[in-house]
């Protein structure tokens, strides 16, 4: 139970439920063959269907369902056979028929939960829902065009239609670092099951926050306070931190909290209130009768659950068992279904799981990173997981030292060439000729008598000091092996 105080050392225990909206990786929109497009002209991607004209009717999009059921069995929801489709009523100007086709009392599935990760162990967050919806269109405050006055707001109603699910989380939460590890988990859940992008900037997947405070673990849950439409998960971290403290020095003077819809103010780092609070009663859901009853029927969910893929946690869990793995390396190959692939395509090739581990998730991420290669990219990346394989072997066999093996990747960053060929080019296999090596470990103890003086006087630990000096004097081509006997024999044989 995570506890906050105020200034004034009025403890608080927060309660937080998150609506997460996940727009639904479909080619054409919920209801009508409109295209689901980024970056379009303003108002191109419409139609009389999605803008509401009179006299149209919607059609349901299959593929939209298809996703939808593959999420609700990943999360181990209960699927309704039946449910059914209803108008939730309001205006807004970027709601074209002034009504948003959703679901209510007959929704799509029910139960189910996300397990996170705390420092009590694993926890399991409840779901209320997931059901389906269609998008609103958006507006535009801050326009660029020149010929638009800044008092004006503009309207582009593309994305009216778009097709959503709305996970709806139980009030399990009890702090900011538990809605973050919830939001992360649930981000890495659409995007392995190829329900949605995830991507948070864009709006593919955006957050509402319900907060609330108690004065106790036990006491009636307080008035709840919603966050609207986070765009980051670091954000939404943020804003319920500030809510939960504002709630808690607003309880501190005495004043009650009002159940409103707030939005978090990025600049400011804080919440501002923006209206009243809707309840369910203030939209004035009735079932959309120009829709039937959507059934499910047990070939359309087989194939459905055929069509999931191992997912995450449960990946994590075999990978750091098959490969004795840390929990911190294994966590970070799953963070991306294709990066978890590129890790097992370079195990599959014959590298060892820990050293394949240490260096996608080092050298080889860092250099994803560095060339703005997505983990969702991994399996493009310039260095495909065999030729890492390759690389790796080297490594291994002790062919090459692992800072040689850094250079080789490099070099291997813009061309095909393999990496045996790379170093044979640049000579950065091992030493061989074991008289450059004792000609090196002479020239290095023969040029520090001083050092040699402590390690004589029983100052022992200078003996890495030199065994560093003959590694960079060979380039790190020497076998560390050779170099220790090559310096015990050499500092043995110096001067008093």
């Amino acid at each position: 139970m995570s506890a906050v105080e105020s200034p004034r050392k009025i403890e608080v225990f927060p309660v937080i439920g998150l609506e997460v909206h996940a727009q639904l990786l479909t080619r054409s929109k919920i209801f009508c063959g409109c295209p689901v497009t980024v970056g379009a002209p303003p108002n191109s991607a419409t139609c009389p269907v999605c803008l509401g004209f009179p006299g149209t009717l919607p059609v349901l999009n299959r593929e939209a369902v298809t996703l939808a059921l593959r999420l609700a069995l990943a999360a181990g929801a209960t699927l309704h056979r039946e449910s059914q489709f209803a108008r939730k009523n309001y205006f807004y100007p970027d709601l074209p028929k002034g009504y948003q086709i959703s679901q209510y009392d007959r929704p799509f599935s029910t139960g189910g939960s996300i397990a996170i990760d705390t420092p009590e162990g694993e926890k399991a967050i409840r779901l209320v829902r997931i059901h389906l919806e269609e998008d609103a269109g958006k507006l535009l405050h801050d326009t660029p065009y020149d010929d638009v006055p800044e008092n004006v707001s503009l309207v582009d109603w593309n994305r009216a239609g778009v097709p959503l699910v709305e996970i709806v989380g139980e009030p399990d939460l009890r702090s900011a670092e538990e809605a973050a590890s919830y939001l992360t988990e649930l981000r890495r859940l659409v995007r392995y099951t190829g329900v949605c992008d995830g991507d948070m900037e864009k709006g593919s997947l955006r957050c509402d926050a319900n907060v609330s405070v108690r004065t106790s673990p036990t006491a009636p849950l307080g008035t709840r306070v919603e966050i609207k439409n986070v765009n980051s998960i670091r954000f939404v971290a943020k804003a319920i931190e500030h809510e939960i403290e504002r709630q808690a020095q607003s309880l501190a003077r005495g004043e009650a909290i009002v159940q409103e819809t707030r939005l978090w103010d990025e600049k400011g780092g804080r919440t501002v209130s923006m209206r009243s609070k809707e309840e369910a009663h203030d939209y004035r859901y009735f079932p959309e009768p120009d829709l039937g009853l959507l059934v499910l029927d047990e070939k359309w969910i087989a194939e459905a659950r055929g069509a999931l893929p191992e997912l995450p946690r449960r990946r994590r869990e075999r990978l750091a068992t098959a490969h004795g793995l840390a929990p911190q390396d294994a966590d970070t190959l799953v963070s991306a279904r294709e990066l978890a692939d590129y890790y097992e395509r370079v195990v599959a090739a014959g590298v060892p799981g820990r050293l394949a581990a240490n260096w996608v998730t080092g050298e080889a991420l860092r250099w994803m990173k560095e060339r703005r290669v997505s983990t969702e990219q991994a399996l493009s990346f310039s260095v495909s997981p065999e030729r890492l394989a390759g690389l790796l072997k080297l490594v291994e066999s002790g062919e090459i030292s692992a800072a040689s093996g850094k250079d080789v990747l490099v070099a291997m960053l813009d061309s095909s060439t393999e990496a045996a060929a790379i170093v044979a080019e640049k000579g950065l296999g091992r030493m061989r000729d074991t008289g450059a090596l004792e000609a090196a470990v002479a020239e290095i103890v023969a040029g520090n008598p001083s050092q040699v003086a402590l390690f004589k006087s029983g100052k022992t630990q200078t003996f890495g000091w030199f065994v560093g000096q003959v590694m960079k004097k060979t380039g790190g081509r020497a076998d560390p092996a050779a170099v220790r006997e090559a310096l015990t024999r050499a500092l043995e044989s110096a001067g008093p």
